[in-house]
This record gives C-alpha cells, structure tokens and sequence, in this order.
C-alpha cells in the first residue's frame, strides 16, 4: 500500500560532461583514496602540490608534467585490492595499518617492531603470537603479494580509465625503490618509471611532514637517498625545502585550489561524457575491491538502476548520471575498516555506528564537485526509507528524489541475491518477495514494480535461451544418431 507522500521530488538538472574539468573531478575523487590507504584529508593533493614543484625543477616538458599531476592523484588506485587480505593476515584495522606502515623504511628493526605493534592489537596474548608467527613464515613473500596486488590492479584500472600507459606505469612502479629492492618487479634506478620516482619521494615526504615536521621530512627522504630515492630527487628537493612560500601553501587552508592551478593548461585532457563514464566506473572497481562480499555489487546497482530507469521512461541524459550515481553510491565505505565490512558475526554498537556514516562519508567526498551534487545525495540517501526509519538522518519520502528511490530498490535487490559474509546469497524470487513486504513504507512501488518487471523479462528470455539451446541440443544428437 502506497503511503500519502510518494511523489519523489525533482532531481537537479544534469550538468554537460564538458561544463567540468578533469582535474576537479580526479581530486575530488582522489579523498576516497586517501581514507582507504588510512591518510590524512588531502594527502594526494599535498603530494601532486610537492611533486609536480619536484617535476618542473628536474625540467619536465608540459605534457610530462600534465602525465604526473594525474598520476599524482591516482597513485593509489590499487589501495583497496589489498585491505582485505591485509586484515585477515594481521588481525587488524587495514587503515591503521596502512598509515602506520608508511612511517617505516623496511629496515629489520623497523619491520620486526612494526608487527609486533600492528597485529592482531585487539586481541589476546595467544592470538597474536600465532599471527606472527604465521606471518614470519613467509614475511618476504606476503609483502611482496600485496604490493603487487596493489600496483598491478592500479595500473589497470587507470588503463580502464583512459588514462595514457605513462600513467598506468607509474602507479605499477610506485613501490620500486631506487636500489632495486622495491616491489613488485625489483626494477632498479632509471628503469623505475620517473613517475613513480616522483611519486614516492613525494608521497613519504608528505607522510613524515604531516606526523612529524618539515625537518623531519627532509632528514627522512636524506637518509633514503640512493636506496629507495633517486639522489639527484633528492638533492632538489632539499633546495625547494629552502623555500618558505612552498611550505606554506603546503601548510595553508587553500592547498587544493593551489593545487589545482598547478594543471598545465596547454595539456588539458578534454572531459566528455564517454570520460566522465569510465571514472566513475574505475572509482567504482576501486570500491568493489575493499571487500570480497562487494565484487561486482557497484556495477551490478548501476546495471538495475538503468533497468528500473528504462521501465519508468526516464530521459537518456538523466539516466546517464543516475548510472554514474549508482556506480559511486557506495564510495563512502572505503573510509569503514574492512574488520567491519568483512565481519560474519553481527556488528557491535560502534562498528554499526561506523557502517552507517559511510553514506555520509560518500557525500562529503561527492559533494566537493558542484556539477555533482545530484549524485551526491544518491551516495547520502541511499539507505534511507520512505517512512524515516532509513539512516543516516532519517529523512522521509518528501525528501527522496527519483534517482535516491531507484538506487535504494537496486541496492537492496543486490545485496539479497549476492554473497554476503553474513549469510548466502538468496533466489531471485525470494529476494523480490521480502522486497516487497517493503513496499510503500520503505521502498517505492514504482520503482520495485520496474525492477520485477525488468528482472521478469530478463528471466523469461534466459529460460527460452535454454529451452531454445536443449531444442537445439536434441535436433543434434537426434542428426548424429541418424547419421550412424
């Protein structure tokens, strides 16, 4: 039964892809990345600003300096591909152990004390011990893993992206260090991507300035120079560290607007809707790789959203950046600790606490671009209901676009007939029949009615595929049968 206030207001009105820049959208972008690799707010930003001055002292062309700014931004595609299995190794929080793990320099010492203080920290004396154990085992080869994972499944998904082989190379070298003792490849001086030389130096400069200090900065990548860091880097870097003004910027509240000046413009990559289609969708992989009980989902919400979509007629702009809005509804969770998203038993008050600011975590990274603020309440709202049971805020019908209602039924649909680790994957005819128990309370009936319609018809003509490959499978054995 349909509640007195199902009328979903009007959505904002779609911008042109080419009203936006590329390098809004990639910053913006790029928080999400910083919260799964456990930064501080604006890391990626603070790293393209002491990149790119590091690439134009070395004397960078234009379309050089255009190829570093983005990989600046994207370095860490692949952080997500590995969380998982970093929890499950060491029995931790993979965000704090990722932050924590840039302080150290592989060095024995270092590593030997980073385990002991990193694993297993919530549990007991005989858990953690065994962890380590298990661990020192095969120590080389477990970092080695889940750094290529990592470099390997950034390269690719910035390749899915558009974004020139340069690029994809740079983030697949990101690990290697100037001695040959890096990851994944062991590459060694100038056959590690200059990129990527650019990228480290910048990215461990930024970590030790924000825990530490400029000082302590300078003396970290000193004492790194000629084993992880190309020394001429490194000797240019320490003449830049003389100038107060960088620092400052480095250090002030405007730092992405600096930043983004710093774009070569003679070098702007155009961005058109086919573009703005792929990030979304490459942000989109990086998402779905946090958890193992998340592969496909975002592509699958976007896939039954455009389904709903065309039931109800929507127009093919709009629906266009529904699409997109379904591929990025979920952003939000690569700031939730896959020791939450992963966990089988039931969460405790503050994990689900933790789980239910993910919406809001996904608008505020949304939300930095203006021309996005439609999809933004997508990422915010997607959990709420019609009667203001939902989270994160409560809100009710009169609050909840068309798009916001579309996406909810998506998702909800989803995660009923997918794995989860709490329970298994259910038929498709279940999961619509629980839905629909929801049915104008919290989900809208037109939205639900186009979705089982649409997964109807997709049914039927999968069943007539069979029954058309068994008609075809009998007339076969029934030829080869005569034949003999």
């Amino acid at each position: 039964m349909k509640t007195a206030n199902l009328a979903p207001r009007s959505a904002v009105i779609p911008p042109r892809a080419d009203m936006l820049q590329l390098a809004e959208v990639v910053n913006a972008l790029s928080a999400a990345l910083d919260m799964t690799d456990g930064q501080p707010v604006g890391h990626s930003a603070r790293c393209c600003w002491i990149g790119m001055h590091i690439g134009e002292r070395i004397g960078l062309d234009a379309a050089e300096l255009h190829d570093l700014y983005y990989m600046l931004f994207l370095k860490d595609l692949g952080c997500s591909s590995n969380a998982a299995r970093i929890c499950q190794l060491y029995v931790t929080n993979d965000h704090d152990f990722k932050r924590n793990s840039k302080l150290m320099d592989h060095s024995l010492g270092q590593v030997l004390h980073f385990v002991a203080t990193n694993t297993a920290v919530k549990s007991g004396l005989a858990t953690k011990l065994k962890t380590i154990l298990n661990i020192a085992r095969s120590a080389g080869n477990i970092t080695r893993d889940l750094i290529e994972t990592r470099c390997e499944r950034g390269a690719e998904i910035a390749r899915t992206m558009r974004f020139p082989e340069s690029i994809a190379r740079g983030i697949l070298d990101l690990d290697e260090h100037w001695d040959g003792r890096g990851h994944p490849l062991g590459r060694k001086e100038t056959d590690i991507s200059q990129l990527a030389r650019i990228a480290l130096l910048a990215q461990v400069i930024d970590v030790f300035h924000i825990t530490s200090g400029r000082e302590a900065a300078v003396n970290e990548i000193r004492r790194r120079a000629g084993t992880w860091f190309d020394p001429q880097l490194v000797a240019l870097f320490e003449i830049l560290a003389s100038d107060l003004t960088f620092w400052a910027v480095l250090e002030g509240p405007d730092i992405e607007a600096q930043v983004f000046a710093l774009e070569p413009a003679a070098n702007r990559t155009p961005l058109d809707d086919d573009l703005l289609d792929d990030i979304a969708d490459g942000f989109a992989q990086v998402v779905d790789a946090k958890s193992p009980f998340t592969s496909g989902h975002s592509k699958r919400v976007a896939l039954y959203s455009d389904m709903i979509a065309g039931e109800l007629g929507m127009e093919a702009t709009r629906k266009r950046w529904l699409v997109r809005g379904a591929l990025l509804h979920d952003i939000g969770k690569l700031g939730i600790s896959n020791e939450i998203l992963d966990k089988a038993g039931k969460l405790d008050e503050e994990e689900w606490r933790a789980m239910k600011n993910h919406p809001v975590l996904g608008e505020h990274i949304l939300s930095k671009i203006d021309a996005f603020s439609g999809i933004a309440s997508i990422a915010m709202n997607h959990h709420e209901k019609l009667n203001g049971k939902g989270y994160p805020h409560g809100i009710g019908a009169d609050e909840l676009d068309l798009e916001t209602r579309i996406v909810t039924v998506a998702d909800i649909f989803d995660a009923l007939s997918a794995d989860r680790p709490y329970r298994a994957a259910m038929p498709t005819s279940r999961a619509l029949s629980i839905m629909k128990e929801e049915v104008g309370t919290a989900l809208d009936i037109d939205c639900f009615d186009a979705l089982a319609s649409a997964i109807g018809r997709l049914e039927s003509a999968k069943e007539s595929a069979q029954d058309t490959g068994s008609e075809e499978q009998t007339e076969t054995s029934a030829q080869r049968s005569a034949a003999l």
